[in-house]
């Protein structure tokens, strides 16, 4: 979840039995120091960080991952496989989590010493591997897998949570919903936007790639940048925001946060397809539990779900 998912909310989702990841997406060292050490000091339960290679400058990733290893952090998560770097975690003690988009990138991530996937539906918010939707993609992960599938992707509510389990998933990741809390590190802003989205609000675009790889669209809710009312997105770009004196370019991945100033309007606002069943903001704490026991009402014989 990028710079949306800091300490408070990481701490929110695991305290309330959950498991938090940090979103420390090209983050300096010293930040994810501070984020793992103020998540220590909140909660003795496990929890993991979030790194993307493909996203970061190569002498940066090494920083983050000897960064990761000194701190013993639990868990990593990857977005994308770079040779090593899973041997390298595994061999710190630290547990591997990847995500892929197909079963072949799921093969792969095997392969490399994943011990554990997230197979991530085209209905996902943010950054989407893939381009086949979770009731397609989690049976052929899961059918080609020996190691533990998580599913991703518009998964909002407890009827979300059953679909996936009943289709083999061993859980779920969820992002768009612990986003519209009052934990999570967006902008009230983005936050607010995601209260009036609808569904058909989504869109899956490359419009969006500055500090990201090319080929790799993102689902955002569709705005003038996403209009092209912004010019050309693969043309020059200008500043139209500013965090901590880093600025902010028009047609980058950065998402409205807490910490920034600017024109939000023509930021990438991340929401997956789930958006349609998020009307309030609640705690996270307090939505993770709501979703856990609806799935477990849904899972009861004489509940009349099928």
């Amino acid at each position: 979840m990028g710079g949306v998912a800091r300490s408070e909310l990481v701490t929110a989702v695991t305290e309330a039995g959950g498991f938090g990841f940090l979103g420390m997406v090209r983050e300096p060292p010293s930040l994810i120091r501070q984020e793992v050490e103020a998540v220590r000091r909140l909660t003795s339960k496990p929890f993991g960080v979030n790194l993307i290679p493909a996203a970061t400058d190569r002498e940066l990733l090494e920083r983050q991952l000897c960064m990761c290893i000194e701190l013993t952090v639990p868990v990593v998560a990857l977005w994308d496989l770079v040779p090593g770097v899973v041997e390298r975690l595994r061999d710190a003690g630290i547990l591997v989590v990847c995500q892929v988009g197909s079963a072949d990138e799921g093969h792969s991530a095997q392969r490399a010493g994943a011990q554990i996937l997230i197979a991530q539906g085209v209905e996902a918010g943010g950054h989407v591997r893939g381009t086949t939707s979770l009731k397609l993609l989690l049976p052929e992960v899961i059918g080609s897998s020996d190691v533990p599938v998580l599913a991703a992707g518009g998964i909002v509510d407890g009827g979300d949570l059953v679909d996936a389990l009943r289709s083999g998933a061993a859980g779920v990741v969820i992002g768009t919903a612990f986003l519209a809390s009052p934990e999570s590190f967006a902008h009230d802003y983005h936050k607010q936007w995601i209260l009036d989205a609808h569904s058909q609000d989504t869109l899956l675009t490359d419009v969006f790639h500055i500090n990201w790889p090319i080929g790799a669209p993102v689902r955002v809710l569709q705005n003038s940048t996403t209009r092209r009312e912004r010019g050309d997105p693969f043309g020059p770009s200008c500043i139209i925001g500013e965090e901590e004196g880093r600025p902010i370019y028009l047609f980058s991945t950065d998402s409205p946060l807490r910490s920034m100033t600017g024109d939000f309007e023509r930021m990438a606002l991340y929401a997956g397809q789930g958006v349609d069943k998020i009307d309030a903001i609640v705690p996270a704490g307090e939505r993770l539990k709501a979703i856990i026991s609806e799935a477990t009402r849904l899972l009861q014989p004489d509940s009349g779900v099928a």
